[in-house]
Formats: C-alpha cells, structure tokens, sequence
C-alpha cells in the first residue's frame, strides 16, 4: 500500500466521510481523521475481514500519523500526539480531541495484538501492519526502520576499519590547527575527523556555520592519506544530498575547504562533485521506488557522505543503507535541530539522540590519535556535535541557541535586543484583515527594502547576461512563510511582493512569461535535466536569447525555458522548501500560535537560513509557542540502536 505525503506547508482540512458511523465517523466529524484515513482503515479491514470499530479506528489513526511524519504510534500516548498537530490556524476551530471517545489503551493494545490485520513481532511479513514494543506500523514502514536499524548495527558491530594510527595522528596533526578556539575548547572538528577514519559509520552534527563542510573536506584527505600506502587507485568518494541546491551547495564548500589544505592533501582529493541521493543511487524511469543500486547490486564508492541528513527520510535512508556495500564507510552530516523530513521519519535526528553505550574500543584509540586520556570527558561515540559557530556568530547565533534551548524569555530578549542583525516586528492590526498594513510602516519599509533591493539587481544583472551577479542577488533576500495559503501563507505573501515591484521598478515582469530576473522555483522532479524538487535559479538574457540559469557548484547550468516543465516564480517560499539554502537576509512571517506547523524546528530552521540578517515578522505569543514546542515524531529507531 502505498502513501502519499502532502507538502508540510498545505493547510490540512479533512473532508467529511459520509454516512460512516462509529469511532472512525466520529473522529472524521471532529477533523483528527481525514476522508483517505477513514477509507483505507476500513479497505484494511475488509480484507483482513476484522470489522471492530477500535482496530480500524487505530489503522487510521497509524496511516494519519505519517501526515505529521511519524512513522508509527502508540495506542498509550496518541491521544496527546494528535491533539498536538490538530490545531487551525483559528483558535476557535481547535480541535478537542479529550472530549472524543478514546478506547481505553490495555483493551485497545489487546484488540489490535489480536488483529489478523496485524504482525508481531518475530511474525514473517504478509499482514498490513505491524506491532512492536508497543509501537504500531504500517508494514512498509517498519520494513524501512528494521533495514535501517539492522544496517547500522551490522556496521557498528563489525571489525574496526584497518587504520594506520601513526599516519593518521601525522595527518590531524598537520591538517587541524586550533586557531579560533578558546583556551581549553576542544576541537570538536578534529575529532569528528578521526572518528570518521577510525569507524564504518559517523554522525557529523552542528548548526549553521559550525564546520561540518570544512571537516568533511578535511576527513576526506585523512581517509586518502590512509589509503595510498598499499592501494593502486585513490577511494572511491561520493558527495550526496536529498535535493539539488543542498548537492550544488555540498560540492562549492567542500571544493572551498579543500583549496586551503596543504598541496599533498589537494591533490589527493582531486575535484570532487555531488549529486543528489536519488540519482546517486540510479533513478530508474518510469519508477518512483525503484532504483539501480540496492542490496544485491551495492554502490560501488569506498566513502559515500550524505549532507543536510535531517532532509533525509525513512524510506530513502533504507534505500540508501541496503545499497551500501559492507565494506563502505558512511559519513551522515547535518543538523538534529532543523525541520525534518517532508515525508516520514526523523533519521538523523533519531540516530544523533540514540542512547547507545560509549565505545571503549573508540575511546582508547582516540586517546592514541589525538593524545588526549580516555577520561578526557568526551563521550567515545560515532556521533561529534560541533559546537563553535564560525560563520555568522553574534545575535543570530545567540537566537539560533535560545531556540535550541526552547527558552523563550531569552528569545525575546535576544529579538527586542536592537542588535542591527535582527528586526523584529509584532502585528499592529489583523493581517487576515488588514494585509501588509497590519505590519507598522518602519517594518514594512524595511520589508519592502530588502524585497526590492535584491529584485533590482536580479533584474539588473540579468538583463546584461551576468549570470553569477544575478545568481548571488537570488540569494541576497527570501521570504519565508511556514504555510503555502492563508494570510500568513507563500500565495498571499508572492502576490503582495509582486505589487511592490511593479511600484517600485519600471516595466518589472512585463517581458512576457519568461523575463530576465524572474526567479525560478522547481516544484517537481525532473531526472533528465538533473533538476529537484525546491531548485531554485533565475533567467537571465543570453546571446543566444533567454535561458534559466541554476547555481551547481561549478559553472551554472543554463537551460532553455521550454524545456521546463514544473516550474513557478519565487518571491516566496515555504521554510521546508528553504532547507539547505543559505541567504544574506532571512524575512520570516511567523504563523498564529495555533498552526499546527508552529514548532521549536520550523522557527530555528527559518532563523538560521540567514547569514547575516534576520526580520521575524510575528506575535510574542507565536515565537514563545514555537520555541517550547518541540515536534516529536514518533519512530522506534531512536530507542532500538
């Protein structure tokens, strides 16, 4: 059975399913379950011929869950979950989910163990569903955590890659310096490093700005300086990440990082590119699960290193692992902080707050290679944290912190702080009623200036075919907004920027469909050109007439306009759709305190994407809600590594 993920940022409004009476009526009428939930529990039960109305009403709710990204529940606690996600944007039409007619959860657990619709655990495949520690799956998902779970373990449990501590402790020594640390704070990047070299798979973690390229580009010269003693070829290495833009994005800073290594370390590495998972693991046409590689034809790369990991679902992390040769390393790199997954699961962050034991094997060779004691107070685990901030620093630093503290009180002190980084700006009026004019005329003037400001050196640069100058000015400035409709919402808030700059720059966007410095988002897949779903570029004037133009790492990749199919102007975007982008300034309009995407995630994510300003347009009550509401995904992977 397959299922669909809608975007995060669509509102979600469940229909009505007519004349279904019983639990999954109820819980219909009240808007926890959506018209599909209430059709493919009851589908399920025909078939697996269980009519009790308590199971069925637990299909639902399992199959509704994967809307919020949760890949299972739990009958003890799912009553809190969906109350959780089920908020509207109207307080008024906030769903009160205590009052429903909940099964009570030990009769509840009873029925749905008893189910012939449900496996349990230690069952072969075959049923639906599936049951264990507790924990309710649709089969296909718990197939994918089980391949996950399984995969990492046989990695961590294998023999030790054959390392060469005295080359390896020459290596950090002459790669890493500590320039820029404190006295006394531990290079956190050296020893991501050697834990990389040391183990099968690592975790590489931190916020924006933090290293995580520079270190991968400094691990990869470790892992060839570890390889050319006794091999005839260099390791095979491939850069990933879930879409285009984080890929293009991966390959220009790793090539950056590798340009400041010593010359033996440069030419070791040699110019390495990127792609994104899908095509790494060979997209198969016509296909949408398929792929080339798998577990009986494994990638054939020595070191595979997939960035922006929190972007990474279930389903393509158990794609990517089965497809792994044994003998390959896996380096995951990204930040547990950030906004997960469109579709279900939270992998990495799963994996980075997985409890597992310390590895005293990885503590005493650590202690050799970095010549520090085993005692030193640093947990010996395959997951390193990075913690020094080297990219923007000050108020957006110290925001992004507070947030991923969930200390509100900091927050707003940080925000009312007047620093010159950061703009905050409360509604004076409705914006459901008032539009722009609920924004006080200071903010909006600011608003309006960063919106114009980049749109005329888009246009600018475009129009004399300088594509990197219309490139860079695409990541001067961009709106952002957690929903796609709704006053708060992408739709409302392109249409408002579209009027500003008809105002304020002649003749803007009357060039016909495709005029220089419009910017571009793609909104789907498109395999041939090499184009991903949230890529964005621009189209700018060339000799041999217009093209669209997309930042890849290297030259920019030009592209005839009629050979684009699902495409859209950008003025706006969604924060999900921002993932893996970096901008100069970041607008954020900040949802009411009853979106069901307000969350602690979605308000770091959004901050963060700026490098060195951020305007957060919202109310106190918003920001507060977003920073003490963690979204908790529900998964067994966390607690089963």
């Amino acid at each position: 059975m397959t299922m669909t993920d809608p975007d995060p940022g669509t509102d979600y409004a469940p229909d009505t399913a007519h004349r279904v009476a019983g639990l999954l009526g109820e819980f219909n009428r009240a808007g926890v379950l959506g018209v599909a939930d209430v059709h493919t529990a009851r589908a399920i039960g025909r078939i697996a011929h269980d009519d009790r109305e308590q199971v069925q009403l637990a299909v639902a709710l399992t199959v509704r869950a994967l809307r919020a990204g949760s890949v299972c529940i739990d009958l003890h606690t799912v009553a809190d979950a969906v109350f959780a996600d089920t908020a509207a944007d109207d307080a008024d039409q906030q769903v009160d989910v205590s009052s429903l007619d909940w099964p009570e959860p030990r009769a509840w657990l009873d029925a749905c163990s008893d189910s012939p619709m449900v496996a349990a655990a230690g069952e072969p495949d075959g049923k639906p569903l599936r049951l264990t520690d507790g924990l309710l799956y649709l089969e296909r998902y718990w197939r994918q955590e089980e391949t996950v779970r399984s995969q990492l373990q046989r990695r961590a449990a294998a023999v030790p890659p054959r390392v060469d501590t005295d080359r390896l402790r020459a290596g950090l020594a002459r790669i890493f310096d500590s320039a820029g640390l404190a006295p006394g704070e531990p290079d956190l990047q050296r020893r991501a490093a050697a834990i990389s070299v040391l183990r099968w798979v690592s975790v590489l973690a931190g916020g924006p700005g933090t290293g995580k390229t520079t270190t991968v580009a400094k691990l990869l010269a470790l892992l060839q300086d570890q390889h050319d003693p006794g091999q005839g070829r260099p390791l095979r290495i491939a850069l990933a990440a879930p879409t285009g833009k984080a890929a293009a994005r991966l390959e220009e800073a790793v090539r950056a990082a590798t340009a400041q290594l010593p010359a033996q370390d440069r030419q070791r590495i040699g110019d390495l590119t990127a792609s994104t998972l899908h095509r790494l693991l060979g997209w198969v046409p016509q296909s949408r699960s398929r792929f080339v590689h798998h577990g009986r034809n494994h990638l054939p790369y020595d070191v595979v290193v997939v960035d922006e990991m929190s972007m990474v679902s279930l389903t393509l992390m158990a794609r990517l692992t089965d497809a792994l040769r044994p003998d390959a390393r896996l380096v995951l790199v990204g930040d547990p902080d950030q906004l997960s997954s469109v579709e279900a699961g939270a992998v990495l962050a799963d994996i980075a707050g997985a409890e597992t034991a310390p590895d005293q094997e990885l503590a005493t060779a650590l202690a050799e290679v970095l010549d520090e004691p085993p005692e030193s107070g640093q947990p010996a685990r395959p997951v390193v944290r990075l913690q020094h901030t080297w990219r923007f620093g000050g108020a957006i630093d110290q925001l992004a912190r507070a947030i991923r503290a969930s200390d509100p009180d900091r927050v707003m002190e940080i925000l009312r702080s007047g620093d010159p980084a950061l703009w905050f700006a409360e509604p004076i009026a409705d914006p459901t009623v008032a539009g722009d004019a609920a924004i006080d005329a200071t903010s909006l003037h600011q608003l309006r200036s960063e919106v114009v400001g980049s749109a005329r050196q888009m246009r600018d640069s475009a129009e004399i075919g300088d594509v990197s100058g219309a490139l860079a000015a695409l990541d001067q400035h961009r709106l952002l907004c957690a929903h796609r409709r709704g006053p708060y919402g992408v739709s409302r808030w392109s249409r408002e920027i579209l009027r500003w700059l008809g105002d304020a720059i002649p003749g803007y966007a009357t060039a016909g469909e495709w005029y220089p410095g419009r910017p571009l988002l793609i909104t789907a897949n498109d395999y041939e050109l090499s184009l991903y779903n949230g890529d964005t570029g621009v189209v700018v004037q060339t000799p041999r007439g217009v093209r669209a133009a997309f930042a890849r790492g290297g030259e920019p990749t030009m592209i005839a306009p009629v050979r684009l199919d699902a495409v859209q102007s950008v003025h706006a975007m969604t924060v999900h759709r921002a993932q893996g982008s970096q901008f100069r300034t970041v607008s954020f309009i900040v949802p009411p305190a009853d979106s069901p995407l307000l969350t602690r995630e979605l308000l770091y994510t959004a901050v963060t994407r700026a490098t060195e300003r951020v305007l957060v347009v919202g109310t106190e009550q918003a920001i507060r809600r977003a920073t003490l509401r963690p979204a908790n995904r529900a998964s067994g992977l966390r607690t089963r590594l």
